[in-house]
């Protein structure tokens, strides 16, 4: 059943998965305001339930999402209302810094302690491909289309897309997709890898919830939330004795832990491992290792 305080997400969870349906079918699951609200606090829902392993995101009907609705016309970006742009307040007084509601999203995204699937089962265009950026593994319909059409709406890629999709695909590809703003195929996602395989229609939830069923099934729930953060923060490293710094103390204090020797007790008994760690509670004590951001 889904959460009933949702309107535009439907929220389920079955078998330690969580499901994420972006709901808004009549206009292609187009970004909303509300709909970035509700996906961040669906999302808090998924990292205070240690009953939840994994998520997959999917849209309902025929689209994933068409982008951020504009039915505001011509005012669509430069307000509120369709997109859930705000102005940050500091202190009492309005910061002039102002925040995009698709990057509101993709941060809260980015901080998940559960790894997030997306099941892209028809047209992600716009804040519709970018926020599934800094989801862990994407996968398509072969009825998916992708664009990066900020630049033939007369603005610029958002949601942190600029740091997320050059990082997933290159900067060659990144530039290609983003300066000529063309809707491209499935095929052409996954050869560029931005997806990771296509899928006929009728296959791709299956095929996502495998491969969330084949970590909530055999893996620790620490290990997983502490590696998530760990690949992320990497990519923005400078050299690689920062990863061997974090690793270091990772492997020490997770050594030590329940999960550590249920894990190598398990394989020697050659049985399956039954992992109690919470990453509600069980997380080593040096994380967040990262240091503050603005807004934040």
């Amino acid at each position: 059943m889904s959460h009933p305080s949702f309107t535009q997400i439907r929220y389920d969870v079955a078998d330690r998965i969580a499901t994420v349906t972006l709901d808004r079918p009549e206009k292609l699951n187009a970004f909303t305001g509300t709909m970035m609200h509700e996906l961040i606090a669906a999302m808090d829902l998924v990292d205070a339930d240690d009953g939840v392993r994994a998520v997959v995101f999917t849209g309902a009907g025929r689209g994933y999402c068409a982008g951020a609705d504009l039915s505001s016309g011509g005012a669509t970006f430069g307000g509120a209302a369709a997109t859930g742009t705000v102005a940050e307040s500091v202190s009492g007084t309005v910061n002039e810094r102002i925040r995009d509601g698709g990057g509101r999203l993709t941060l809260r995204l980015f901080e998940s302690r559960k790894p997030l699937i997306a099941a892209i089962n028809g047209p992600a265009v716009g804040v519709g491909a970018t926020m599934t950026l800094p989801m862990d593994i994407r996968l398509a319909s072969s009825a998916a289309k992708f664009g990066f059409v900020f630049a033939r709406r007369g603005i610029v890629p958002e949601a942190c897309s600029s740091w997320f999709l050059p990082r997933l695909v290159g900067i060659s590809k990144a530039a290609e997709w983003c300066f000529s703003g063309r809707v491209f195929s499935a095929d052409e996602a996954c050869a560029g890898g931005l997806v990771r395989s296509v899928h006929a229609p009728d296959e791709l939830l299956g095929a996502a919830y495998d491969l969330a069923g084949e970590i909530a099934t055999n893996t620790s729930a620490v290990s997983v939330a502490l590696t998530r953060q760990m690949l992320w923060r990497m990519l923005g490293a400078d050299h690689p004795m920062e990863a061997h710094k974090v690793d270091s103390r990772a492997i020490w204090e997770l050594g030590r832990g329940v999960d550590a020797r249920e894990g190598v007790e398990s394989f020697l008994e050659k049985r399956p491992a039954v992992f109690s760690g919470s990453p509600t509670t069980d997380m080593p004590d040096f994380v967040p290792w990262w240091g503050d951001h603005p807004f934040e």
